[in-house]
């Protein structure tokens, strides 16, 4: 099936931000059912969101951070963790954002993102 150009333009930022090698894996491992929700992700996420004009990329990996911290999403984090440094987010910035997010959503939520937080900082060599 030929992919939409909002599909490659989402499938360019996402290899950006996540690593050409986990986005990659993630579409080759997808069956037919799994391959409905990498094209949604990466079209409408990926190739609608994150290329718009309105907010640079480090901009919206400080937001995703802040919003799957209110959600309760410590494994979704942890990949944007690493994407958030890739677009230059620093790990002061991080902890910032996590404590901002945890007066908001609360601590059972802020502990889970600085404990998901924290685990991927250290893999990565950031602390």
């Amino acid at each position: 099936m030929a992919e939409s150009d909002q599909f490659e333009k989402g499938l360019k930022v996402r290899r950006q931000v996540l690593g050409s090698d986990y986005v990659d894996g993630s579409i080759a491992r997808a069956d037919d059912f799994m391959m409905a929700f990498q094209r949604i992700t990466t079209e409408w996420c990926w190739g609608y969101a994150w290329t718009r004009p309105g907010l640079d990329l480090k901009t919206r990996s400080m937001l995703n951070l802040a919003m799957l911290t209110a959600m309760g999403k410590p494994n979704e984090l942890k990949l944007h963790v690493r994407g958030a440094l890739t677009n230059g987010v620093t790990v002061d910035e991080i902890k910032e954002i996590l404590l901002h997010a945890t007066v908001y959503a609360g601590v059972p939520a802020g502990l889970d993102a600085f404990k998901a937080a924290h685990e991927v900082l250290k893999a990565e060599g950031a602390i």
